[in-house]
């Protein structure tokens, strides 16, 4: 304790003056390899601060001024200068700090302004208010003026007491004077509009101080002092003198301050900025409005928010896919992904945010987080065909759909012509109709009947059966000197399967070989009984050339569509079927859509098939451009995506992202039944072997439309034999372009161009790399070409035919290397420079041909049954044993047919 009490400053003792060392020498020992090692002196010298007086201020102490009395109350001296505070701070934390304080100082006089403003804005108010209750007690005032002047001559009553004194009474005037009008404090539109936001204080960072441990009885000075201490933290310390206190010790020498790093921005402290040049505070940087807008947020939750409560978990529905990323579940459920990684980690999974994970691994995922799951399927995205009945109340009625069919050349469009008024035969390849074709017909009495033409080729079998799957009512028409033919009997049983009516029409009545009886009898051996014969089907004599019996044939129509009663709901979303689909040159992917019901307009979103799009036109059977199309009425439409499959259906949605979802499903779907495998098996194994022993005869089919396309692949595939093959490579529809020349050159197939040419490009290309082009109009006469092409293909067929056979009686050595065979002829005859086989126990051994042939050492050129003779063999054959047979034939080399 002595030491310690010794070690203290006294009071009235001076520090004794002095220069600390500047310079510190130490010894550092460095170290190298091969165990050497260097001692080297380090000398540290500190940088001398200078104080005002040009004086080192660590020479400047602080000395106790003498205690004296206290002078008399004078005028208060002004504020002396702030000295510096005496730290070893650099400049560059000088500079920091006097931009602080310029800072604190701006917010200051900021607040005060604001304080300012809003006392004064207080104060106009009280003031207003005190206007308004001056002029409403004047008003009041004035009206009761009669009644005072009444009461003037009675004794006034005394007056209560009360709080304040009250006011004088005015003296009554005819009119009161009008109440000064309150001034309007307009702001100058020329200065920019004032900022309105509360300027809060920077926050400093809590910098620890040095905690002395004052003496026992020094205590309670300390504690006294404390609050003074604080509240002149600025200005220099000094000890006072006198008063009995115990003196303070030594000021430590002061730390360098611990630098604000948003305060030292190094890199902005010598840039020239709009607020610097235009602000008045000495280059000080100002605060942004969204840190202010930040800090005063902050304030006002921290006054009257109070600590945050943990809000409730949100639970949610979380749509899981059969298939799905952690990531996007995370997003889904609102979690984060690594939480989600985490708990699959627990569960023995570890997986990345990127992997897949199937559905019911979400699903314990998302039960495990505490939301509700709502599993979908891949096939949930597709649009289910919608078989709901409409209301009776909306129900109006359509025009009956009519599909004429029957075989190939027997006037069914000649018909049709007579009916519409036009002449649609002039323009087909070969007077047969190839496409399907849908028109409107318009009647007399102004009804409307639409009518579909149906191909009659054996090749067009689908399109007949799409024609009777989309129709109300089927006109067979049957040419009366021809009967009924095998498409004729086709059509039959299509219109059976789709369970329509029918109508038989006997066309060409008009000519000499006509016998309309001769029909009806043979279509009584296929259930098929007209009225004349005791039956319910319609039947009309009709002859489209010499338009004859066209009146009741339309009558007979009417009568049937009456008795069907076809309605329809026009008021609701389209939906329709393709009839037709071809790739225009000029247009794009055009449509011909039969609608079922609703209204199809322009503008409508669709989803058809694997194909979307949105309808940018509509056209009718005669060409024209339409708004809507109603019930039961075909229109071409453009604006498709892509060429969809005849027969697909269509459907209107509600806007593109849904129509692409659907039609991407579609193609996806496509896309695996085309590329999946069927699972092997024995069978499938040898009859894979089989086929990969057949020839294979490749081709490209381009066509002009979707129906046509699928006629040819179907008639191509019924060529196919258990020798050749023919493979489509690739079908599809509109001109041929280069990438189909490129797929028919490295393959060597020919491409087949039905009613459609190539371009320039794909001309070039194909000359270039030798590629065939075919051009057909007529379907038959393509499948006689490719017929008679595959069977090139083959060659030739060898037929062989036995000539002769002989049985060796015995072997003879002719020469000195070669041997002779002993003949006895037993069937046919044996000819010289036949084709021989010799067979040993019924196995070939040799197969050449005859070299020599003798009888009775002369050359002879046939030997007959029962003759023996003499043989010599080529190729120097010498093993021949007697018991051998010996068989000559000759090979005929026929052209192949399929």
């Amino acid at each position: 304790m002595s030491d310690t009490e010794n070690e203290k400053p006294k009071l009235g003792m001076r520090q004794p003056l002095g220069l600390k060392r500047t310079v510190e020498t130490g010894k550092v020992k460095q170290s190298f390899s091969h165990g050497r090692s260097n001692t080297v002196v380090v000398e540290v010298k500190r940088r001398r601060v200078l104080g005002p007086q040009g004086a080192p201020q660590e020479e400047q102490t602080p000395a106790p001024e003498p205690v004296a009395a206290a002078p008399a109350p004078q005028a208060p001296p002004p504020p002396p200068a702030p000295r510096p505070p005496v730290s070893n701070e650099t400049a560059q934390e000088r500079q920091a700090r006097l931009l602080r304080e310029a800072d604190e100082q701006r917010m200051n006089a900021l607040e005060e302004a604001r304080r300012r403003q809003e006392r004064e804005r207080v104060e106009a108010a009280e003031a207003e208010a005190r206007r308004i209750e001056e002029r409403a007690r004047a008003e009041v005032e004035a009206a009761n003026a009669p009644k005072v002047e009444a009461e003037a001559a009675a004794p006034a009553p005394e007056p209560a007491p009360a709080a304040e004194p009250a006011a004088p009474a005015p003296t009554p005037t005819p009119a009161p004077a009008p109440a000064p009008q309150p001034v309007g404090i307009q702001l100058d539109p020329s200065r920019p509009a004032p900022r309105r936001f509360t300027p809060v204080q920077r926050p400093e960072i809590p910098r620890p101080q040095p905690k002395l441990e004052p003496a026992p009885q020094e205590r309670p000075a300390a504690a006294a002092a404390a609050p003074a201490a604080s509240a002149g933290s600025a200005a220099p310390r000094t000890a006072p003198s006198g008063g009995g206190l115990a003196p303070r010790r030594p000021a430590e020498p002061a730390r360098p301050q611990q630098r604000d790093r948003k305060a030292d921005d190094r890199r902005q402290s010598g840039k020239l900025t709009v607020n610097r040049a235009l602000g008045d505070n000495d280059g000080a940087r100002a605060r942004s409005l969204a840190a202010l807008k930040r800090a005063r947020e902050k304030e006002h939750r921290r006054s009257y928010g109070g600590s945050r409560e943990p809000q409730a978990k949100q639970v949610r529905d979380v749509v899981v896919p059969e298939a799905i990323t952690v990531q996007e579940l995370a997003n889904r459920m609102a979690e984060k992904g690594s939480d989600l990684v985490k708990a699959l980690f627990k569960m023995g999974m570890p997986v990345t945010i990127t992997q897949t994970i199937d559905q019911d691994t979400a699903e314990l995922l998302v039960t495990e987080f505490g939301h509700n799951i709502l599993r979908v399927s891949e096939s949930d995205i597709d649009i289910a065909h919608d078989t709901s009945e409409d209301p009776e109340d909306q129900l109006q009625p359509r025009p009956p759909v009519v599909t004429i069919m029957g075989h190939v050349d027997h006037g069914k469009t000649s018909l049709l012509d007579a009916l519409r008024g036009t002449d649609v035969v002039k323009g087909e390849a070969g007077g047969i109709t190839q496409h399907i074709g849908a028109y409107q017909v318009t009647l007399k009495d102004k009804s409307k009947v639409t009518f579909l033409d149906t191909p009659g080729h054996e090749a067009f079998s689908e399109m007949r059966a799409r024609g009777a799957n989309v129709t109300d009512i089927v006109v067979l028409v049957v040419a009366a000197n021809d009967g009924l033919m095998p498409q004729t009997i086709e059509a039959i049983n299509h219109t059976k399967a789709a369970g329509v009516p029918m109508i038989v029409a006997i066309n060409k009545v008009d000519l000499d070989s006509a016998n309309p009886q001769r029909v009806r009898e043979r279509l009584l051996e296929h259930e098929v009984m007209v009225e004349e014969m005791g039956g319910e089907v319609q039947d009309v004599e009709v002859s489209a050339l010499k338009k004859t019996g066209l009146d009741q044939l339309i009558e007979k129509i009417q009568l049937q569509a009456e008795l069907l009663e076809l309605r329809a709901n026009p008021n609701r979303e389209a939906e329709g079927t393709v009839i037709e689909a071809k790739l225009d040159k000029g247009r794009g992917p055009v449509a011909t859509i039969l609608v079922n019901r609703g209204t199809l307009k322009v503008g409508d979103v669709f989803v058809v098939g694997a194909e979307s799009g949105k309808i940018r036109a509509l056209v009718d059977d005669k060409g024209r451009q339409i708004k809507e199309a109603g019930p039961a009425m075909p229109v071409e439409i453009l604006g498709l995506s892509g060429v969809p499959m005849a027969g697909d259906p269509l459907q209107v949605v509600e806007n593109e992202a849904r129509a692409r979802e659907v039609a991407e499903y579609r193609a996806g779907v496509i896309q695996q039944k085309r590329t999946t495998n069927a699972p092997a098996s024995l069978e499938s194994m040898f009859s894979a072997l089989k086929e990969k022993q057949a020839m294979e005869y490749p081709l490209v089919v381009k066509a002009d439309t979707q129906g046509t396309v699928e006629a040819i692949v179907a008639a191509i595939n019924k060529i196919s034999t258990d020798d050749i093959k023919a493979r489509v490579l690739h079908a599809g529809v509109g001109g041929i372009t280069e990438s189909d020349v490129t797929l028919a050159g490295a393959s060597g197939a020919p491409i087949i161009g039905f009613n459609v040419r190539p371009n320039a490009k794909a001309r070039e290309i194909a000359d270039r790399q030798k590629v065939a082009f075919k051009y057909y109009d007529v379907i038959y006469e393509l499948t006689d070409e490719i017929r008679a092409g595959m069977a090139g293909q083959l060659g030739p067929e060898a037929f062989e035919t036995v000539v002769g056979r002989a049985e060796i009686k015995e072997v003879f050595s002719a020469g000195k290397h070669g041997k002779a065979a002993g003949l006895l002829v037993t069937e046919g005859a044996i000819r010289k420079a036949l084709k021989a086989r010799i067979t040993r126990e019924d196995v070939i051994i040799y197969q050449g041909e005859i070299a020599s042939l003798r009888r009775f050492k002369d050359d002879v050129p046939e030997v007959r049954a029962g003759l023996e003779c003499g043989v010599t063999f080529t190729q120097n054959f010498t093993d021949i044993k007697a018991g051998d047979y010996l068989e000559t034939f000759e090979v005929e080399m026929r052209e192949r047919t399929l």
